[in-house]
């Protein structure tokens, strides 16, 4: 079944084009990974996805349903939640403060505690509940980001660059989360330039340059791409 599908979208800024006919369907219970070098359009797709920004031409579709005119809060309602590249959790509120946020305004609302409890618990972020968010690490504040978009109960989760600046260990660490969040019946797209990282869980890759989608397929099919080496590994395409 397919949750998410985009249709030819198209997005620029002046003379800037963005996303440049993009085609892309997404299964139900997928993990897909996206790539591509800095100014490629991932972060505008992205935005695309989560309602911030509303196409120029193309369609998206969710759930079989066309939200491109939906905004970002009726997207969110509907299933459809998001991580941001840079942390911004209220800081004078505690941990659980900031996820109990996001399950009141979430799809299920019946018992924003219950359900905020039970994303710290999958998130690893329960024994932090009470301490600042000011006050944690990159990596506790990585996870609060992606609890705080899990606690809205999202069908489809995009994570957006989540694993930098982390350290090796604490990567691992997060990979774990991601990979309980997967279990718990999650679709995940995930944009990273970590790549290992990426690697470790995607069941697809996609790789954008310059706006257009140049890879779509197994990990290890896009790797070998010729394409994916020259543009996104600065190798020879002929190597």
């Amino acid at each position: 079944m397919t949750i998410l599908s985009l249709k030819n979208l198209n997005k620029r800024y002046g003379a800037l084009v963005v996303t440049d006919g993009v085609s892309l369907d997404v299964a139900k219970g997928e993990i897909v990974g996206i790539l591509g070098p800095n100014g490629a359009g991932k972060t505008t797709l992205f935005n695309l996805i989560a309602g911030t920004v509303q196409p120029d031409s193309g369609q998206v579709f969710f759930n079989n349903q066309d939200v491109s005119n939906q905004t970002a809060a009726q997207r969110c309602k509907m299933g459809v939640s998001r991580s941001f590249q840079v942390p911004h959790p209220f800081t004078g509120m505690t941990v659980f403060e900031n996820i109990l946020v996001g399950a009141a305004f979430g799809r299920n609302n019946a018992d924003p505690e219950a359900h905020a409890l039970k994303t710290m618990e999958i998130t690893g972020m329960k024994p932090k509940a009470n301490h600042l968010a000011g006050s944690i690490t990159l990596l506790e504040r990585k996870r609060l980001e992606m609890a705080r978009a899990l606690a809205t109960e999202p069908e489809l989760l995009l994570l957006d660059e989540i694993a930098g600046g982390l350290t090796e260990r604490e990567c691992q660490s997060l990979l774990a989360a991601i990979k309980d969040v997967h279990s718990s019946g999650v679709t995940i797209v995930w944009i990273e330039h970590v790549v290992h990282a990426l690697l470790s869980v995607a069941q697809r890759l996609v790789v954008l340059n310059f706006g257009k989608l140049i890879a779509d397929g197994k990990p290890e099919d896009v790797m070998r791409s010729k394409d994916v080496k020259s543009v996104y590994l600065g190798e020879d395409a002929h190597a």
